[in-house]
């Protein structure tokens, strides 16, 4: 059988791994709000064809490139971010021999739902 992960969590590792995915969630909000507080001043000055220069660009690029480093760590692992707002992931898992998602959202204190993966959030099942 031929999946497309090449890496497939049980529960116990998923569930393992879910303090650091809130510590790398909080990350993400703290920093989209940064960037969303920061972006009308960078458009201003990129519009006004200003300094592209100085504090205000260099925290910018800095939280730019904090973000994709917090993005790399899911993306190294194959864990699927779909919502950053929601904390909305899943966790490519082998269930009954099918390929499928160990679906979480960080509002939940556990992981407890499934799902195909062409199935998204509406397909999600009790484990």
């Amino acid at each position: 059988m031929e999946y497309h992960f090449t890496k497939h969590y049980t529960l116990d590792e998923a569930r393992a791994l879910l303090p650091q995915i809130r510590r790398w969630l909080e990350q993400l909000d703290g920093l989209r709000v940064q960037l969303q507080m920061a972006e009308p001043q960078v458009r201003a000055l990129a519009d006004q064809g200003g300094d592209a220069g100085g504090e205000l660009i260099n925290r910018w690029v800095r939280a730019q490139a904090e973000f994709r480093t917090v993005l790399a760590e899911f993306e190294s692992r194959e864990i699927q971010l779909k919502d950053i707002g929601r904390g909305l992931l899943d966790f490519p898992a082998i269930i009954a021999g099918r390929e499928v998602f160990l679906c979480w959202e960080k509002d939940e204190d556990d992981i407890e739902h499934w799902h195909d993966l062409d199935a998204g959030y509406a397909g999600r099942e009790k484990l």
